[in-house]
């Protein structure tokens, strides 16, 4: 494994390299000389040490393909479920939370909880995802009154109130995997960048059907073949709705959608924070964008009084607004018609969702078999009373204990950061001040808030599930613009405490860590420290190194957008990143599609910071003394084995590819399934 040494990285570079030389073609049966006794614990709930020995495949070298050694036969014998796109180790702990959390919820169904509790509103949330019988009489009637609304609309203006009113607050500018939405924009309320005191409504680009600009434009074999089974898609909606002259509509819509991928940012144009920090006042809006009427689309938008907002992608904005004004009406109302179709497809009747399902899971993604139904209502329950059902699985699944355990682990991290800082030899003294200020303002947030959201205004229906999910939709979009003209909550969660992944906010400089990932394999509180270290303590290290890494190295200890950097030192910093995004642009994913280095910069980084971070620490908790040798392996070679099996991972093709063109993480080396 060859890992380019960037400005935090290179000791555990050293220490990976030195480990993998000392790790043998298959464990030893004597163990090299012991420093320390091995500990008596309770059992790991993974191996002995918690480390899958079984999954190694030992007659790889492990200087030569890390990866392989650590992970070779389980990447042979997994299968990708067949109703998912790939499977990793994220994933299988997510199966873990979500199976928990069907029994949250079924009990809260059974339970005759009071009405306008929490508990009978996540029951009857699920209770009427679940009613199949209830969906199928309905049919397409939910969904109708949004369609008569729109078949009612005749004027430009009338078109600006109905883009305004199916506005949400479902994209975040500083986590790529909500970039986009299939609504014209997007909102999202959030600190203004340069002042992050105060709140500031951004706009974004949204409106496609499919993930990204590219599947309309590219011109592959295979954007051709989607670009066709998307416009069939289309039409077999129109179909099912009861629309006449089904394919027609379709053909406008894919046109009107080709249209506006072509004002549309790429990836790496959007996260380019110094470009799209753009404000616009109310009256710019219509001078710089015009086509809409803005004062139809912000009343209904409920928007009316903000006097400025961000214009993410500023360019985008612009064209797409001048479609809304040139685009004839008839175009608007079949795309709008699709939309409120598709978006409602997973809550109406089987052949809707079956249709939904053929084209997103099997066409999109590769996925052969859609999720059983009780783990899509474990979702969308979740979607919709995320905290509520959070508060009630850390009652039963997180431990104050394991929270102490972690967040120490997290302290020692940001130790081990700030020693770090303290060791670049390249960094002038300014610099390295301004990094260590903003290393001690960092908020970590391990399990649960502190504070727990209020549902009371959120009504759920029994036998209600699309509307249901419409009121949980638009409550979760009051709540947001509710934040306009009030101070900044500094100890805002933007993960459930179920969900399986970890965040860094840059304009808060604050670390989440959800109950939901500290679980086997990421963290096990019997678990040998040095495999905890490898596993949860690098995803700890990911994301502090998140706050200096490509992105955040532009926000300072407030999380402003500020530049803290001399000169210099900025210049150094940016060369030896490019280096790394060189590095990953010469890996090739599928033949022809090589990864796009500039894309994945900021969580490569992450990553090779983290894992340095993340040694240093283990290092230091043991406060001297070298680590017991477990099983023939020595604490080093456990700690890289912690995080070689976070990593394990296994894609099909199709949602390989998506994951290239679209997502801003390498994909894992663990190969691929038809």
């Amino acid at each position: 494994m060859t890992v380019r040494p960037l400005w935090l990285a290179a000791a555990s570079a050293a220490a990976l390299l030195s480990a993998c030389a000392a790790m043998p073609a298959a464990p030893p049966a004597a163990a090299v000389p012991t420093p320390a006794p091995e500990p008596v614990r309770p059992k790991a709930q993974v191996g002995t040490f918690g480390f899958d020995v079984s999954g190694m495949d030992t007659s790889v070298s492990a200087g030569d393909d890390f990866f392989r050694y650590a992970n070779g036969k389980w990447a042979d014998r997994t299968e990708i479920p067949a109703d998912r796109s790939n499977v990793t180790s994220f994933a299988s702990i997510a199966e873990t939370a979500a199976a928990r959390t069907r029994a949250i919820i079924e009990e809260s169904a059974a339970a005759n909880a009071p009405e306008g509790s929490e508990a009978r509103k996540i029951g009857d949330y699920f209770a009427s995802f679940m009613d199949e019988a209830r969906i199928e009489q309905l049919g397409v009637q939910p969904v109708k009154p949004e369609l008569d609304r729109i078949y009612a609309i005749r004027t430009r203006k009338d078109l600006s109130r109905e883009l305004g009113l199916t506005l949400r607050a479902d994209v975040d500018a500083l986590n790529a995997t909500d970039f986009y939405t299939d609504r014209l924009f997007g909102l999202w309320v959030a600190e203004d960048l340069t002042d992050t005191t105060k709140y500031r409504p951004y706009i974004m680009q949204g409106g496609l059907g499919m993930p990204d600009r590219e599947y309309y434009l590219g011109d592959s074999d295979r954007f051709r073949e989607l670009r066709t089974k998307y416009q069939a898609h289309v039409a077999a909606m129109f179909r099912l709705a009861g629309y006449d002259q089904a394919d027609a509509r379709a053909k406008r819509v894919v046109d009107l959608e080709t249209a506006i991928a072509r004002t549309h940012w790429t990836v790496d144009d959007t996260a380019n924070i110094q470009k799209a920090n753009t404000v616009w006042t109310r009256a710019e809006l219509s001078r710089k964008a015009p086509g809409i009427d803005w004062d139809a689309f912000l009343s209904a938008a409920g928007l009316a009084d903000q006097p400025r907002f961000g214009a993410w992608q500023d360019s985008a904005i612009r064209g797409t607004a001048l479609l809304v004004g040139a685009k004839p009406i008839q175009a608007w109302r079949d795309y709008l018609a699709f939309h409120a179709i598709e978006r409602g497809a997973p809550y109406l009747s089987k052949a809707f969702v079956d249709e939904h399902f053929a084209f997103n899971g099997q066409a999109l993604s590769g996925t052969p078999q859609q999720r059983e139904r009780w783990k899509r209502g474990v979702d969308n329950t979740s979607a919709a009373l995320g905290e509520a059902v959070g508060k009630l699985y850390v009652q039963k699944h997180f431990s104050p204990e394991a929270k102490a355990q972690v967040k120490t682990m997290a302290d020692n991290v940001l130790k081990a950061f700030g020693q770090r800082i303290d060791r670049i030899d390249w960094m002038s003294p300014e610099t390295k001040a301004q990094a260590k200020t903003k290393l001690a303002n960092f908020r970590v947030y391990v399990g649960y808030p502190d504070k727990w959201r209020d549902y009371s205004g959120l009504q759920v229906v029994r036998g209600d599930a699309y509307g249901n999910q419409e009121r949980a939709e638009l409550f979760e979009y009051r709540r947001n613009l509710a934040k306009l003209g009030r101070p900044v909550d500094r100890e805002e969660w933007f993960m459930t405490p179920h969900t399986v992944n970890a965040l860094f906010a840059p304009s808060q400089n604050s670390i989440i860590f959800p109950a939901g990932i500290l679980e086997p394999t990421f963290f096990d509180p019997n678990a040998d420290p040095a495999v905890n270290y490898g596993a949860i303590g690098g995803v700890i290290g990911h994301e502090v190194s998140h706050g200096f890494d490509d992105l955040g190295a532009q926000f300072d200890a407030e999380g402003n957008l500020k530049n803290w950097w001399k000169p210099e030192d900025l210049a150094r910093f940016q060369a030896e990143a490019k280096k790394l995004a060189d590095q990953y642009s010469a890996y090739e994913a599928l033949p022809g599609l090589n990864l796009r280095g500039e894309q994945v910069l900021g969580e490569n980084i992450a990553d090779v910071a983290g894992l340095a971070a993340a040694y240093d620490a283990y290092r230091l908790s043991l406060g001297g003394a070298e680590g017991p040798v477990i099983d023939g392996f020595t604490a080093d070679q456990r700690f890289f084995f912690g995080w070689a099996q976070n990593y394990r991972a296994k894609y099909r093709e199709a949602a390989l590819r998506r994951a290239v063109i679209t997502g801003v993480h390498s994909p894992g080396p663990g190969g691929r399934s038809q």
